[in-house]
């Protein structure tokens, strides 16, 4: 799953790359729609894999996050409701999960970000979130010519 799901800039939630084409992938929304469409080079594609959060130490990775929100919601859907909490809800959820996030980089938009992505991975069934641990030689871009 490292590689395998996807996060595309400009475009909401999250994608499962499905095939891979000529100049493009195809992915498929992991909402309930199911809606594939083609990614192309031009496209920000980012693997869950590669991305991290800030901390005042170190950046964590985003597999050992959505563990502790896994770990805080026992394995099910977040009990707060990202769209229309306040922007100190957030931050005190956030504040349980990591309490040692960087309040300066990390704003309220990427936190409920984070909330939707664990929702929908949580709907989705995959709630192995150290499946996105990356792993030596995982590239999206090593497309077959």
């Amino acid at each position: 799953m490292s590689q395998t799901i996807l996060a595309i800039s400009g475009k909401p939630g999250l994608y499962k790359l499905v095939s891979r084409a000529k100049n493009s992938l195809i992915v498929e929304a992991l909402d309930d729609t199911h809606r594939r469409m083609p990614a192309f080079a031009t496209d920000r594609i980012t693997s869950l894999g590669d991305i991290a959060m800030f901390t005042e130490t170190e950046d964590i990775a985003l597999y050992k996050v959505l563990n502790a929100i896994k770990g805080l919601e026992g394995g099910k859907a977040t009990s707060i409701d990202y769209r229309k909490a306040s922007g100190k809800e957030l931050q005190d959820y956030f504040t349980k999960v990591l309490p040692e996030w960087d309040r300066d980089r990390v704003h309220n938009s990427d936190i409920k970000k984070l909330l939707q992505w664990y929702n929908l991975l949580v709907a989705a069934g995959m709630t192995d979130f150290d499946e996105l641990k990356p792993t030596e030689g995982d590239n999206i871009d090593d497309r077959e010519e």
